[in-house]
């Protein structure tokens, strides 16, 4: 720890953020606050080696410039039992930015990607059930000037989610500290049935995950222990968990792709198992419809999305990949607004629960 203090100075004083080049420290950061997004500045100073101070401008820092962001999202109950929907979009050119206007308000819809294919925009929909669901496609999305065709996949099994992706920027001393400090509880000692409380603080907690317990309780007119309970215990039975996002360029891979496959039923598992494991894969989910998987990849340039599906068909010959997707532009990602270069400049929260 005392070679990680001694260059604190160095680090901090090179002004790199400033010049939007992240440092080791930047990035450490970042996959600290991956794994424990609501700690303290006090709590990961240690195991990062630098001071509480030092970690709060760093983050200000970041987060003013847009760069960074934490917000709830939904946990592994949602996964159980709630629904999760891919929708696949064709638009009329002239049209498209109009659409994508109007898709970035709903509050079903966590993430829109402007992308090249056969089809020319992608949701992220989350609703609590399918009859919700429904109701959001035919009552809403159906009736947006502008769409040609709607394709909807189900997620029946999700491997892996954003909220999981890491930038593994730390080392193992610095993991194991920072994952001794993780909140464990059993999810049967509490229910999932959400009062106007819960609801209260997941729609501040959607807006800006790091909100302090003070912050909350204020704004929802409860005490300050009310409100870590009651927050404490959403994430422990699942409901909510929280994501540390990165504008992609700051991570080092600008470029987003997303594969669609076809693969015998017997192997699904497998190969989504196989896929979730691989660095640069941010999501995987088993999905309903003519394809079965569903993978999205951070990639450094356009012929490392090649090179990918090289590798894929090397390890996984029996999975087939159906279509190949770029992300032009990411507008809305978990309930957060996106300008051209991936940074954070406002929110159009989300209400899954």
């Amino acid at each position: 720890m005392s070679s990680k203090k001694s260059s604190e100075t160095d680090i901090f004083g090179s002004s790199v953020s400033e010049s939007g080049i992240p440092s080791e420290l930047d990035l450490a950061l970042i996959n600290a606050l991956q794994l424990r997004a609501r700690a303290s500045w006090a709590e990961l100073a240690e195991p990062l080696g630098v001071t509480p101070n030092t970690l709060a401008r760093r983050w200000k820092r970041l987060s003013d410039a847009g760069l960074v962001w934490v917000t709830a999202a939904p946990g592994r109950d949602f996964v159980q039992s709630g629904c999760t929907a891919f929708v696949l979009i064709r638009t009329r050119p002239s049209e498209r930015s109009r659409v994508v206007a109007r898709l970035v308000t709903y509050k079903e819809v966590a993430t829109v990607e402007v992308a090249t294919g056969n089809n020319d925009i992608i949701l992220d929909v989350l609703t609590p059930d399918l009859k919700t669901l429904d109701r959001f496609l035919s009552d809403e999305l159906d009736h947006i000037p502008g769409i040609r065709s709607t394709s909807t996949m189900l997620a029946t099994s999700l491997y892996l989610e954003s909220s999981r992706w890491r930038l593994r920027s730390l080392d193992a001393s610095q993991l194991d500290a920072l994952n001794n400090g993780t909140m464990s509880a059993n999810p049967a000692n509490y229910t999932t049935r959400l009062d106007m409380l819960d609801r209260s603080l997941l729609d501040l907690l959607v807006r800006n995950g790091r909100l302090t317990w003070i912050e909350l309780a204020q704004a929802t007119d409860c005490s300050t222990a009310t409100a870590r309970r009651r927050v404490e215990r959403l994430v422990a039975s699942g409901v909510v968990t929280f994501r540390c996002d990165i504008a992609r360029s700051l991570a080092g891979w600008p470029i987003q792709a997303s594969l669609l496959a076809k693969a015998p039923a017997k192997d699904v598992d497998f190969i989504c198992e196989q896929l979730a494991a691989w660095p640069a894969c941010r999501l995987v989910a088993a999905v309903t419809g003519e394809a079965n998987v569903y993978a999205t990849f951070w990639v450094r340039n356009l012929g490392e999305i090649q090179r990918l599906e090289t590798a894929l068909d090397s390890r996984m010959p029996t999975m087939n990949v159906t279509e190949r997707m770029v992300a032009l532009d990411t507008p809305k990602r978990m309930g957060h607004l996106c300008d051209k270069d991936g940074r954070h400049i406002g929110v159009h929260p989300i209400a899954p629960w």
